[in-house]
Protein backbone atom coordinates (compact mmCIF):
# COMPACT_ATOMS: atom_id res chain seq x y z
CA UNK A 1 0.00 0.00 0.00
CA UNK A 2 1.04 3.34 -1.21
CA UNK A 3 2.33 5.65 1.85
CA UNK A 4 0.87 9.79 2.45
CA UNK A 5 2.77 12.03 0.95
CA UNK A 6 0.01 15.13 1.63
CA UNK A 7 -2.14 15.06 4.67
CA UNK A 8 -4.74 17.97 5.93
CA UNK A 9 -6.63 17.17 9.35
CA UNK A 10 -9.22 19.34 9.78
CA UNK A 11 -7.57 22.57 7.93
CA UNK A 12 -9.45 25.71 8.09
CA UNK A 13 -8.18 29.30 6.20
CA UNK A 14 -9.90 32.52 7.07
CA UNK A 15 -8.22 35.67 5.42
CA UNK A 16 -9.20 39.37 6.88
CA UNK A 17 -10.54 41.36 4.09
CA UNK A 18 -9.13 45.05 5.36
CA UNK A 19 -11.23 47.87 3.55
CA UNK A 20 -7.29 49.58 3.08
CA UNK A 21 -4.06 49.96 4.54
CA UNK A 22 -4.95 52.47 6.94
CA UNK A 23 -7.51 49.78 8.66
CA UNK A 24 -4.97 47.27 8.53
CA UNK A 25 -2.33 49.37 10.36
CA UNK A 26 -5.11 49.94 12.80
CA UNK A 27 -5.94 46.29 13.21
CA UNK A 28 -2.29 45.91 14.13
CA UNK A 29 -2.43 48.07 16.87
CA UNK A 30 -5.81 47.41 18.55
CA UNK A 31 -8.61 44.25 18.85
CA UNK A 32 -10.99 46.67 18.93
CA UNK A 33 -11.25 47.12 14.87
CA UNK A 34 -13.72 44.91 13.30
CA UNK A 35 -12.59 43.76 10.15
CA UNK A 36 -14.19 41.54 7.49
CA UNK A 37 -13.31 37.87 7.11
CA UNK A 38 -13.68 35.02 4.66
CA UNK A 39 -13.77 32.01 4.92
CA UNK A 40 -11.38 30.01 1.91
CA UNK A 41 -11.83 26.50 3.38
CA UNK A 42 -13.79 24.85 5.69
CA UNK A 43 -12.22 22.25 8.42
CA UNK A 44 -11.13 19.89 5.37
CA UNK A 45 -8.98 16.63 5.41
CA UNK A 46 -7.68 14.31 3.04
CA UNK A 47 -4.61 12.22 2.39
CA UNK A 48 -2.49 12.02 -0.80
CA UNK A 49 -0.64 9.26 -1.44
CA UNK A 50 2.47 9.30 -2.96
CA UNK A 51 2.56 8.30 -6.96
CA UNK A 52 -1.11 9.44 -7.38
CA UNK A 53 -2.45 12.03 -9.85
CA UNK A 54 -5.32 14.38 -8.46
CA UNK A 55 -7.24 16.81 -10.19
CA UNK A 56 -8.72 19.94 -8.40
CA UNK A 57 -11.51 21.40 -10.05
CA UNK A 58 -14.12 24.04 -8.39
CA UNK A 59 -15.48 27.28 -9.83
CA UNK A 60 -13.29 30.26 -8.90
CA UNK A 61 -13.24 30.78 -5.30
CA UNK A 62 -13.96 27.49 -4.18
CA UNK A 63 -10.39 27.21 -2.51
CA UNK A 64 -8.48 25.30 -4.82
CA UNK A 65 -5.64 27.64 -5.05
CA UNK A 66 -5.66 28.29 -1.43
CA UNK A 67 -4.97 24.67 -0.47
CA UNK A 68 -2.00 24.56 -3.14
CA UNK A 69 -0.41 27.90 -1.34
CA UNK A 70 -0.65 25.97 2.38
CA UNK A 71 1.03 22.72 0.63
CA UNK A 72 4.35 25.24 -1.08
CA UNK A 73 3.79 27.08 2.49
CA UNK A 74 2.85 30.56 0.56
CA UNK A 75 0.57 30.97 3.00
CA UNK A 76 -0.68 28.90 6.49
CA UNK A 77 -3.68 27.59 8.14
CA UNK A 78 -5.76 29.24 10.11
CA UNK A 79 -6.55 25.90 12.35
CA UNK A 80 -5.68 22.15 11.85
CA UNK A 81 -2.62 20.58 10.83
CA UNK A 82 -0.70 20.17 7.12
CA UNK A 83 1.79 17.04 7.10
CA UNK A 84 3.97 17.23 3.45
CA UNK A 85 6.10 14.39 3.05
CA UNK A 86 8.44 15.51 0.15
CA UNK A 87 10.31 17.81 -1.47
CA UNK A 88 7.22 20.18 -3.70
CA UNK A 89 8.02 21.93 -7.08
CA UNK A 90 5.20 24.40 -7.77
CA UNK A 91 4.02 25.48 -11.32
CA UNK A 92 2.34 28.23 -10.59
CA UNK A 93 3.74 31.56 -10.92
CA UNK A 94 6.15 30.24 -13.21
CA UNK A 95 8.47 33.60 -13.17
CA UNK A 96 7.92 34.45 -9.39
CA UNK A 97 11.17 34.42 -8.05
CA UNK A 98 13.80 35.30 -10.61
CA UNK A 99 16.49 38.29 -9.81
CA UNK A 100 15.72 40.68 -13.76
CA UNK A 101 19.54 41.20 -13.00
CA UNK A 102 20.75 37.65 -13.09
CA UNK A 103 21.85 35.87 -15.82
CA UNK A 104 19.48 33.17 -16.92
CA UNK A 105 22.14 30.46 -15.82
CA UNK A 106 22.44 32.58 -12.42
CA UNK A 107 19.00 32.45 -11.87
CA UNK A 108 18.71 28.43 -12.31
CA UNK A 109 21.17 28.52 -9.22
CA UNK A 110 19.45 31.37 -7.10
CA UNK A 111 15.91 29.08 -8.04
CA UNK A 112 17.49 25.58 -6.88
CA UNK A 113 18.94 27.05 -3.48
CA UNK A 114 15.85 28.16 -2.29
CA UNK A 115 13.93 24.59 -3.42
CA UNK A 116 16.74 23.27 -0.40
CA UNK A 117 18.88 21.43 -3.72
CA UNK A 118 22.97 22.35 -3.40
CA UNK A 119 25.40 23.58 -5.46
CA UNK A 120 26.57 20.07 -6.80
CA UNK A 121 22.95 18.81 -7.29
CA UNK A 122 22.06 22.00 -9.45
CA UNK A 123 24.99 21.61 -11.26
CA UNK A 124 24.47 17.88 -12.27
CA UNK A 125 20.95 19.32 -13.26
CA UNK A 126 21.68 22.53 -15.45
CA UNK A 127 22.42 21.05 -18.53
CA UNK A 128 18.83 19.23 -18.68
CA UNK A 129 17.16 22.67 -17.52
CA UNK A 130 18.72 24.59 -20.07
CA UNK A 131 18.37 22.23 -22.68
CA UNK A 132 14.51 22.34 -21.81
CA UNK A 133 14.43 25.57 -21.59
CA UNK A 134 15.49 26.27 -24.95
CA UNK A 135 16.43 29.65 -24.77
CA UNK A 136 19.67 29.44 -26.79
CA UNK A 137 22.44 32.10 -25.86
CA UNK A 138 19.93 33.88 -23.47
CA UNK A 139 20.88 32.12 -21.24
CA UNK A 140 23.37 33.86 -20.38
CA UNK A 141 21.99 37.15 -20.86
CA UNK A 142 20.05 39.10 -17.75
CA UNK A 143 16.08 37.81 -17.23
CA UNK A 144 15.34 41.72 -17.79
CA UNK A 145 16.48 40.97 -21.33
CA UNK A 146 13.65 37.77 -21.72
CA UNK A 147 10.62 37.94 -23.17
CA UNK A 148 7.38 36.82 -21.06
CA UNK A 149 7.49 33.89 -22.74
CA UNK A 150 11.10 33.00 -22.53
CA UNK A 151 11.36 33.59 -18.68
CA UNK A 152 7.62 31.69 -18.12
CA UNK A 153 9.58 28.67 -20.60
CA UNK A 154 12.93 28.89 -18.15
CA UNK A 155 10.63 28.82 -15.03
CA UNK A 156 9.05 25.75 -15.99
CA UNK A 157 12.62 24.00 -16.88
CA UNK A 158 13.61 25.03 -13.23
CA UNK A 159 10.53 23.50 -11.57
CA UNK A 160 9.88 20.51 -13.77
CA UNK A 161 13.60 19.50 -14.23
CA UNK A 162 14.36 19.45 -10.17
CA UNK A 163 13.52 16.09 -9.33
CA UNK A 164 10.19 16.95 -7.63
CA UNK A 165 8.45 14.38 -5.24
CA UNK A 166 4.94 16.27 -5.63
CA UNK A 167 4.08 18.64 -8.58
CA UNK A 168 2.00 21.31 -7.97
CA UNK A 169 0.54 22.86 -11.38
CA UNK A 170 -2.16 25.14 -11.92
CA UNK A 171 -2.95 26.14 -15.08
CA UNK A 172 0.93 26.70 -16.19
CA UNK A 173 0.65 23.60 -18.75
CA UNK A 174 -1.06 26.75 -21.11
CA UNK A 175 2.11 28.11 -20.96
CA UNK A 176 3.95 28.87 -24.81
CA UNK A 177 3.97 28.23 -28.02
CA UNK A 178 1.91 24.90 -29.67
CA UNK A 179 4.89 22.76 -29.22
CA UNK A 180 6.45 24.04 -26.02
CA UNK A 181 3.35 23.45 -24.20
CA UNK A 182 3.47 19.69 -25.69
CA UNK A 183 6.99 19.43 -24.43
CA UNK A 184 5.47 20.58 -21.03
CA UNK A 185 2.64 17.89 -20.90
CA UNK A 186 5.11 15.06 -22.30
CA UNK A 187 7.34 15.93 -19.12
CA UNK A 188 4.80 15.93 -16.54
CA UNK A 189 3.63 12.69 -17.94
CA UNK A 190 7.17 11.08 -17.71
CA UNK A 191 7.52 12.68 -14.03
CA UNK A 192 4.42 10.65 -13.61
CA UNK A 193 4.65 7.19 -15.22
CA UNK A 194 8.61 6.75 -14.60
CA UNK A 195 9.74 8.71 -11.46
CA UNK A 196 6.74 7.80 -9.27
CA UNK A 197 6.07 11.85 -9.04
CA UNK A 198 2.66 12.86 -6.76
CA UNK A 199 0.47 15.22 -8.71
CA UNK A 200 -1.93 18.10 -7.72
CA UNK A 201 -3.62 19.77 -10.52
CA UNK A 202 -5.73 22.65 -10.55
CA UNK A 203 -7.84 22.99 -14.13
CA UNK A 204 -10.77 24.34 -15.28
CA UNK A 205 -9.82 21.43 -18.78
CA UNK A 206 -12.21 18.62 -17.48
CA UNK A 207 -10.12 17.02 -20.53
CA UNK A 208 -6.54 17.71 -19.21
CA UNK A 209 -7.98 16.48 -15.63
CA UNK A 210 -9.07 13.07 -16.94
CA UNK A 211 -5.77 13.18 -19.05
CA UNK A 212 -3.61 12.71 -15.83
CA UNK A 213 -5.51 12.06 -12.97
CA UNK A 214 -7.39 9.00 -11.79
CA UNK A 215 -8.68 11.06 -8.90
CA UNK A 216 -10.56 13.91 -8.49
CA UNK A 217 -11.45 16.15 -5.66
CA UNK A 218 -14.22 19.07 -5.72
CA UNK A 219 -14.22 21.99 -3.53
CA UNK A 220 -17.16 24.18 -3.47
CA UNK A 221 -17.56 27.17 -0.75
CA UNK A 222 -14.12 25.79 0.80
CA UNK A 223 -15.58 22.23 1.27
CA UNK A 224 -15.01 18.82 -0.51
CA UNK A 225 -18.15 17.83 -2.11
CA UNK A 226 -16.90 14.91 -3.91
CA UNK A 227 -13.77 13.12 -3.77
CA UNK A 228 -13.37 10.18 -6.08
CA UNK A 229 -13.02 9.04 -9.72
CA UNK A 230 -11.95 11.40 -11.41
CA UNK A 231 -15.14 11.07 -13.83
CA UNK A 232 -17.47 11.00 -11.49
CA UNK A 233 -15.46 14.16 -10.47
CA UNK A 234 -16.05 15.93 -13.72
CA UNK A 235 -19.93 15.45 -13.64
CA UNK A 236 -19.58 16.20 -10.40
CA UNK A 237 -17.93 19.89 -11.12
CA UNK A 238 -20.02 20.01 -14.26
CA UNK A 239 -23.07 20.01 -12.91
CA UNK A 240 -21.89 22.60 -10.01
CA UNK A 241 -21.01 24.76 -13.11
CA UNK A 242 -24.16 24.84 -14.53
CA UNK A 243 -26.48 25.66 -11.76
CA UNK A 244 -24.11 28.58 -11.50
CA UNK A 245 -25.20 29.55 -14.81
CA UNK A 246 -28.78 29.32 -14.12
CA UNK A 247 -28.46 30.66 -11.21
CA UNK A 248 -26.47 34.05 -12.97
CA UNK A 249 -29.14 34.03 -15.56
CA UNK A 250 -31.77 33.96 -13.17
CA UNK A 251 -30.20 36.65 -11.49
CA UNK A 252 -29.78 38.60 -14.44
CA UNK A 253 -33.35 38.71 -15.63
CA UNK A 254 -34.21 39.41 -12.47
CA UNK A 255 -32.45 43.14 -12.75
Amino acid sequence: MSEPIIEFRNVSKKYKLYSGNRQKLMAIFSKRVKVKTKDAIKDISFTVNRGEAVALLGKNGAGKSTILKMITEVCFPTSGEIIVGGRVSALLELTAGFDPELTGRDNIYLRGTTMGLTKDEIKALEPDIIEFADVGEYIDQPVRSYSSGMKSRLGFAINANVRPEILIVDEALSVGDATFRKKCLDKVNQLIEDENVTLLLVTHSTSMAKQFCKRGMVLDGGKIVFDGDVSDAVDKYDDIMKKAAEKKKKETILK
